[in-house]
């Protein structure tokens, strides 16, 4: 182990609970798979099994519902230990078993409710909340006031619950959550909370539903019994359901930092053991789930201003993905241990390759919430983008080929890139072509802009993995059919990527006019004034990096608005570029379409009416079309020969790890 990161793997301790570590595994529920009584399936079992076998001192399960009586539930969103708690404890033993195999603890997280943050798909009977107030997501839905005996209730059966969570072999429960603006979170805010019973009024009085879950379970389950709190240190809530941005001046309607620290005060001396905390509310979505747009560590501001009050350990999880960060929070006291959420999606034996050294093979996260959080709105179980195993640990896996073969890939992005990882993973030779000259395909542009670190750092960890695993690629290397046919594939997996659409209109072909790709590669194409002609994803991220580096920037979208063609952005993500864009002036014309370019700029049809715009450079973005030549020419040659990523059809990078992956493992 590098000596620098030794302080990352000393132990701490949260009450008498010693953690091996100081990383801990964040509290995720979109990766719950439960059965018809409540609990955990094998396949959730052996998902939290496989991060404890990767290192991590600690496991945060995701939620658990308590009760449905008070909150109507639909389905099995979360696991429920009161349901059927005979049952839930039998299932739960062999989760808390296995991992503690690993030297790893584990906690069960426990939630008061969703209140007026639940999704409509999440309750049936109505939306509740502390005082009338509106849900979340459907701002004419009403939310009615909890009574205060149903309070009570809830606090029973959160208490009920962590007595069967200690039963059930779980080294203690986290209290979900004043944080997010779930039920407990909106008790404990004056801005949801108008109560006139003992848990409103003031502070004190809106943290008694905390303090009250905390004191009971200690009765109940002992004073040694930890209760760790997921907590969040501000708000972010500029308006309802309108979050503010990093560096925004504008008015917290929400906590904020002065109130938190004196309602930690109130809480660490009502018995909770270690605050778990954040930032953020659904009203803010982006804050308590941050995409890539945020910078690493975005939680350290806050939590160095937590430690000042805490006298128990402040857990920060939050993009800490960058091991000499978190040791520096670590050493300079920001933080008592560290968390990671989706980097352990991503690469579930993460901690272990830190410790072992090895970093460049640590699989990044992207902060694209596609796999974890967009596949589950899809109707599909939480997993990740590039780790197509994730969740799915059961009943996926590369094992070697019973014999060895010659494999032939074509393309090096994505697709090309993981059907070469898994095919050399499994014991074949293998060969990987790419016209250009570097691995990444349209990762390599896309991942310029600032914020898309984490794609290039994907290309990194590629390039890492091939060379160790033997993969014979050849860049600058166009391969045809000659090329193929001196190679005798016994399995050809061709990815050739798409290429950008192209426009026919008059002065398009002026050398002010540039495809997205080609100013993404060089910035320094645009001088200082742009239109962006196209509002996907890659146009609206092109705007932002451009107006991030100080161009004026204007967007002609076709629709009537911007990102909503092609795959639809996780919520958080498309909130937060959205707030970006407006706070970075870039200007946003829909129901525009292109008409011609002139040495202004843009004439644009703008619903039915000509309008003018003014630009140095007009940039195209208005997608991608898939291209397949050699596949056309080939796919009756080969009898193994398959269509892989954009050249199949044009989608995202999930989309082409998560093909790629299945193919090549399969066949």
């Amino acid at each position: 182990m590098d000596k620098k990161y030794e302080p990352l793997f000393e132990p701490f301790t949260i009450g008498k609970v010693q953690i091996k570590n100081k990383f801990f595994m964040a509290p995720m529920g979109t990766l719950s798979e439960v059965d018809e009584n409540g609990a955990y399936t094998n396949r959730s079992i052996q998902y939290h099994v496989e991060r404890a076998k990767g290192g991590v001192g600690l496991i945060i399960t995701g939620a658990h519902f308590v009760e449905n009586d008070v909150e109507q539930h639909t389905g099995v969103l979360f696991p429920c230990p009161t349901k059927s708690p005979e049952f839930y404890e039998k299932r739960a033993r062999e989760l808390t078993d296995r991992v503690h195999t690993y030297d790893t603890k584990i906690f069960m997280q426990i939630t008061a409710g969703l209140g007026r943050s639940a999704l409509p798909t999440a309750v049936h009977g109505g939306f509740v909340a502390p005082s009338p107030t509106t849900n979340r997501w459907i701002p004419n839905a009403e939310c009615r006031e909890i009574t205060t005996e149903e309070v009570e209730h809830i606090i029973q059966k959160m208490i009920e619950s962590a007595v069967i969570a200690k039963n059930s072999g779980f080294d203690g429960v986290e209290v979900h959550a004043v944080h997010e603006g779930y039920l407990l979170d909106c008790f404990t805010m004056a801005l949801f909370n108008q109560r006139t019973d003992k848990y409103g009024g003031n502070l004190e009085g809106r943290l008694r539903f905390a303090t009250e879950i905390v004191k009971g379970i200690k009765a109940a389950c002992g004073e040694d019994f930890p209760v760790v709190l997921r907590f969040s240190i501000k708000s972010y809530i500029k308006e309802l359901r309108q979050g503010g941005l990093p560096g925004e001046d504008f008015k917290e309607l929400g906590r904020d930092i002065d109130e938190a620290l004196e309602a930690a005060k109130i809480l660490q001396e009502a018995g909770y053991d270690a605050f778990d905390a954040d930032a953020g509310s659904y009203d803010s979505w982006y804050w308590a789930h941050p995409p890539m747009y945020f910078e690493k560590g975005v939680y350290l501001h806050l939590s160095e201003k937590l430690k000042e009050v805490a006298n128990i350990p402040v857990m920060v999880a939050g993009r800490m993905d960058d091991p000499d960060m978190a040791v520096e929070a670590l050493n300079s006291g920001k933080i008592d241990a560290v968390g990671l959420g989706r980097p352990l999606l991503a690469d579930p034996a993460y901690v272990n390759k830190v410790k072992s050294g090895e970093l460049h093979d640590i699989r990044p996260c992207l902060g694209c919430h596609d796999g974890c959080f967009g596949r589950l709105l899809e109707g599909g179980i939480g997993s990740c983008a590039v780790n197509p195993e994730c969740g799915r640990e059961i009943f996926t896996g590369i094992e070697p080929a019973k014999e060895q073969k010659n494999v032939v890939v074509v393309g090096g992005g994505p697709a090309g890139m993981e059907a070469a990882r898994v095919s050399a993973i499994r014991g074949h030779q293998v060969s990987l072509f790419e016209a250009k000259d570097r691995l990444g395909g349209e990762l390599v542009p896309g991942g310029m802009p600032d914020f898309k670190k984490d794609d290039r750092e994907l290309i990194k960890w590629y390039e890492y993995e091939l060379k160790k695993l033997g993969v014979d690629v050849h860049l600058n290397t166009k391969a045809g059919k000659a090329i193929i046919e001196v190679l005798q594939p016994d399995y050809l997996f061709l990815a050739e990527g798409s290429q950008p659409i192209k426009l026919n209109l008059p002065g398009i072909e002026s050398n002010y006019v540039y495809y997205a790709q080609d100013v993404l590669l060089d910035p320094n194409k645009v001088d200082e004034t742009c239109v962006v002609v196209g509002g996907g994803l890659v146009g609206c991220e092109l705007a932002l990096d451009l107006a991030q580096k100080g161009k004026k920037v204007t967007i002609v979208e076709a629709m009537n608005d911007i990102l909503t063609s092609g795959i639809p952005l996780p919520p958080m993500n498309d909130f937060m570029l959205r707030d970006l864009l407006a706070f970075n002036n870039v200007e946003i014309v829909t129901n525009a379409k292109l008409a011609e370019v002139t040495a202004a700029g843009a004439k644009v049809v703008v619903d039915g009416e000509e309008k003018e715009l003014a630009a140095d450079q007009v940039i195209i973005s208005v997608g991608y079309k898939s291209t397949s030549p050699l596949y056309d020419e080939l796919k009756n040659e080969y009898t193994n020969v398959y269509r892989l990523g954009d050249s199949k059809k044009v989608r995202n990078i999930r989309a082409a790890i998560w093909e790629a992956y299945e193919v090549a493992r399969s066949v």
